[in-house]
């Protein structure tokens, strides 16, 4: 008697992609999540000229549910969208503190195709908006039970965290032993929450990060200030050549 082997039932995808230009450390990243995701399909990058709503048709056209969306912006700030595809919200985040599996060189390690477990932080359950993030994250970086690409067992965690902040932290371990420690493997990233839409790429904003600032203008700010250090450093020269003047002016006077 020949026993059945399991079918996967759950449908759930993920179709991942970036932006043209994208960094070369963010090209890095989404190569770690091939390979720790295997129920992901990559797609060519997306111009940056077409709508983003356009990628829920790339997504449905690859029988995907999600969606992984990395884009770059002045070839220096990454921004990641999260994305439920059948008709359901979507997240933009700025993303920072990139390190991808080859730069930390963690000694732990982890299979290629292995199921994780995801842990969240209990702050995940205190605000609405995490709420949301929390279920976006949940069925994006699940890999479905059963999967033929996937490995039938576990040993690594997707942990993630709020910190005091508001900022998101993302990070992976390897499960060591009879699960009694953890080692961290890599990649790790931080995500600070932009907006969410009610819809995929597209619908009414949710949630709107107030205390967010972007990246340009954080530096504009910069560019502010060192300009009025240089300003009044040169007139506090000035005001100190005025004096010497007048005071060798002064002593010609006395002579």
């Amino acid at each position: 008697m020949t026993t059945q082997k399991p079918v996967c039932t759950d449908k759930d995808r993920v179709l991942l992609l970036c932006s043209r230009g994208v960094m070369s450390r963010t090209r890095h990243l989404m190569k770690d999540f091939r390979k720790l995701l295997p129920h992901v399909r990559k797609e060519a990058k997306f111009e940056k000229k077409c709508k983003l709503a356009d990628l829920n048709e790339m997504a449905e056209l690859d029988s995907c549910t999600r969606c992984l969306y990395f884009e770059n912006r002045k070839r220096r700030d990454s921004y990641l969208w999260v994305a439920d595809v059948n008709g359901g919200a979507s997240c933009k985040f700025l993303v920072r503190n990139i390190h991808t599996m080859h730069e930390l060189k963690m000694t732990g390690n982890c299979l290629k195709g292995s199921r994780p477990i995801l842990s969240f932080d209990p702050k995940f359950d205190s605000e609405p908006h995490l709420q949301l993030i929390k279920e976006l994250f949940k069925h994006t970086f699940k890999t479905p039970q059963y999967l033929p690409k996937s490995k039938p067992f576990i040993d690594h965690v997707f942990n993630f965290s709020v910190s005091k902040d508001g900022h998101i932290w993302f990070r992976n371990f390897q499960i060591v032993g009879e699960g009694e420690q953890l080692q961290e493997v890599g990649p790790r990233m931080t995500l600070e929450v932009i907006k969410i839409f009610g819809g995929s790429f597209e619908g009414p904003v949710l949630y709107e990060n107030t205390e967010y600032v972007s990246p340009n203008l954080i530096r504009r700010r910069l560019r502010l200030q060192s300009t009025q250090k240089a300003a009044i450093r040169a007139g506090k020269k000035a005001q100190n050549n005025e004096e010497a003047r007048n005071f060798e002016e002064m002593e010609e006077d006395s002579d």
